[in-house]
């Protein structure tokens, strides 16, 4: 497989030493001799409904077609599907043109991005189309994919059960093995196998990666309009896929990725080029900013009426921490048991949590009420519970990945408080528990969510979220104050960074300056 720039060499100027691209070299070449050469192979691919998200979010899935389909025309079949209905964010011209987010399932996090930028190309009127690169079954770049989510999952998990693993191993690994720019060389030549992929698809379609791996993927493949949406607030060359427009939610972010610092302690690194990186705002879904003023004012109404304060419990898509959700919830019930509080716990596709947490808690199998493998009832049950009364513990579980992560965006409208480790949700607008990261890179999540307001800090002990927990119980002024940060940040656009997104892959760069 021949390109005309190996990115695996140089990034912004910035020449990898012969040993880490000799290295790069050799992890691609081993994953050929693992999972078999794809390089010639001939891939179709097809459209498809998305569980639950099409109809949300006007959603279609590229998959694989079956042998002997035609090649996809992307544009035809954007031109055929149903148009977007008008909202305040519709651009004119858009006319449900397709918007391809690339993808992969690495935790919920990059799925939650991707939402968000599918939320708002079709609120703009485009046709969002989800391309998961690990989802190929057969094809050696998603295999590569699957064992690195496999190895990642693994330490996450391992980090919360083992604190020297996570002391000596995961927390340098994640706030400065992956800030190396030598890291970023062989997943440059790693994601050279996800290309034949990519064939059946118009190269000016526009493109939005939600992680470095569909960004570089896209690049490779000879796309023209890639945005690569960096998540995360700490600056890792993990997250550089040169060729594409990076954009970041943060001010400091910006300043790190321009200047790429502490991306080699040895030297001083190039700068990143003008026009090769934006600042946008958080990605966040165009029906939670659509609703901020009036879930902020259903927030404030509750609160200063007594009522119980609502906390929704979101687990990871790694499914770690659960000795901390154990304790979290054997803190709430008897707040629950008196009408102090109410429990949303939503622990995604990994129903083992939950059945490990009822086990783990006395009595809280009597007060739970499971919401399983619907997520119409999910759905129904939030908006109800948006004006309505919603007391006790209720749990909610899915197999299906794309109702499990959604889930969480329906629950938080009509929440007080999100309980999260300092991930994706570290953006989102809604007042926010931070308990204990899970792997350094997210500590700045955290950081960005105090200064805004619209969260706490991390609280890196339990008895210091367990007292956080009392504090919003008995001090009725905390989800008000938040509320009005939310709304503070709102009016200055922080919460408009999907929308920037989108605009910058459709429209170029000249429609946010």
């Amino acid at each position: 497989m021949a390109f005309g720039n190996d990115r695996a060499q140089s990034v912004f100027g910035n020449t990898q030493d012969e040993r880490t691209y000799r290295k790069a070299c050799q992890s691609k070449e081993g994953y050929l001799k693992k999972y078999g050469d794809d390089t010639n192979a001939i891939y179709h691919l097809k459209s498809a409904p998305v569980p639950v998200i099409s109809e949300a979010l006007g959603v279609r899935n590229l998959v694989m077609a079956a042998g002997g389909d035609a090649p996809l025309d992307i544009n035809a079949d954007a031109a055929s599907a149903p148009k977007p209905g008008q909202t305040s964010r519709t651009v004119p011209g858009a006319d449900g043109k397709p918007v391809i987010v690339g993808n992969i399932r690495m935790g919920f996090g990059h799925y939650r991005i991707s939402m968000a930028m599918a939320s708002a190309a079709h609120a703009m009127g485009y046709t969002p189309y989800w391309l998961d690169l690990a989802s190929f079954k057969g094809t050696t770049g998603s295999a590569m994919i699957a064992h690195q989510n496999d190895l990642y999952s693994m330490g996450s998990r391992l980090s919360q059960k083992v604190g020297l693993f996570n002391r000596l191993v995961w927390e340098p690994l994640n706030s400065e093995g992956f800030r190396q720019l030598s890291y970023n060389s062989a997943d440059q030549k790693n994601t050279e196998l996800c290309v034949p992929i990519f064939r059946d698809i118009d190269k000016d379609t526009p493109y939005v990666g939600t992680h470095v791996w569909p960004s570089q993927a896209a690049v490779h493949a000879g796309m023209t309009h890639v945005v690569n949406a960096i998540p995360d607030n700490w600056p890792m060359a993990l997250h550089l896929a040169e060729g594409s427009i990076h954009t970041v939610q943060t001010p400091s972010a910006y300043l790190g990725y321009h200047q790429l610092r502490g991306m080699d302690s040895s030297r001083q690194l190039l700068p990143m080029p003008e026009g090769s990186l934006f600042y946008t705002g958080h990605y966040v879904d165009h029906e939670l900013v659509a609703n901020i003023h009036a879930d902020c004012e259903r927030r404030r109404s509750r609160v200063a009426g007594n009522g119980p304060v609502r906390y929704l419990l979101s687990v990871g898509g790694a499914g770690a921490q659960q000795g901390l959700f154990a304790a979290i919830v054997t803190h709430v019930l008897p707040y629950v048991r008196s009408g102090a509080a109410t429990l949303f716990v939503n622990v995604g596709d990994h129903k083992n949590v939950w059945h490990a947490l009822k086990k783990q808690v006395r009595g809280l199998s009597a007060v739970s009420v499971e919401h399983f493998g619907s997520f119409a009832e999910v759905d129904e049950f939030a908006r109800a519970a948006l004006d309505g009364e919603a007391g006790g513990v209720h749990a909610f579980w899915d197999e299906d990945i794309f109702s499990a992560v959604y889930s969480s965006n329906v629950l938080m409208r009509c929440s007080d408080v999100l309980v999260t480790k300092p991930s994706e949700f570290s953006f989102y607008p809604v007042p926010k528990l931070m308990i204990h990261r899970v792997g350094g890179h997210e500590a700045w999540g955290a950081i960005r969510s105090a200064e805004v307001g619209d969260g706490t800090y991390e609280l890196d002990d339990t008895n210091e979220v367990l007292d956080m927990i009392d504090s919003f119980q008995n001090d009725r002024a905390l989800i008000p104050f938040m509320c009005d940060r939310i709304e503070d940040a709102n009016a200055q656009g922080v919460y408009d960074g999907a929308y920037k997104v989108i605009s910058l892959a459709t429209q170029g760069v000249a429609a946010i300056r």
